[in-house]
């Protein structure tokens, strides 16, 4: 093959797996691997996963499938030009800014361990309207916003490093591409919808 051949990469962290493709300039996939990984189930419809073994899961699927391509006799080495990635969305992680590690697991996107808090929310006057209104979103489980508010309740590591001013807070895609990037946020772009935000 041509050391001119041009690449991109495509990382899908999902729910319950982690793939990395590789397409070639026909979009046609020349490398792929899959991994799965562990879920934990703390009580009835309390999902969580550990955002290091999230973390290891996309480093092996890369190198797995950069192996296939290469032998399949492609210079993905020198042709990999960028990567994207797609990842579960809602699924939120508290890391330490001074460590880069996770001071809690992954909060799924699916959990509803913040059932209680969303009721508490509802009975505010204007309750849901009130949201709705200000967020253009209505109060529920799936969003990350609520997560953070439980964390904060809940784990004690995590209210310590907000006191700190040493707690970073986001979905996985933001967890993946700051260790993916040793720490920092280049390369950053927004690709979905900041729904973590607190109305």
């Amino acid at each position: 093959m041509s050391a001119e051949e041009v690449f991109i990469g495509s990382i899908d962290q999902g729910t319950t797996s982690t793939r990395f493709i590789i397409y070639d300039l026909s979009a046609s996939p020349i490398g792929s691997h899959q991994v799965e990984f562990t879920q934990f189930y703390l009580q009835s419809g309390w999902v969580e996963h550990d955002p290091m073994e999230i973390l290891e899961s996309v480093r092996v699927c890369v190198s797995k499938a950069v192996d296939k391509a290469t032998a399949a006799g492609h210079n993905v080495d020198n042709g990999l030009k960028a990567i994207g990635l797609t990842n579960q969305r809602e699924t939120t992680v508290v890391l330490s800014k001074s460590t880069g590690l996770p001071l809690y697991n992954a909060i799924v996107w699916m959990d509803v361990c913040t059932s209680s808090i969303c009721r508490k929310l509802e009975e505010l006057p204007g309750g849901r309207t009130h949201f709705v209104e200000t967020c253009g979103l209505p109060i529920s489980t799936y969003f990350s916003a609520v997560k953070l508010l439980w964390l904060l309740e809940n784990v004690d590591a995590v209210k310590e490093a907000v006191k700190k001013g040493d707690a970073l807070f986001g979905t996985i895609d933001t967890w993946l591409i700051w260790n993916l990037t040793g720490g920092t946020d280049n390369g950053l772009r927004l690709t979905c919808q900041m729904l973590q935000e607190l109305c």
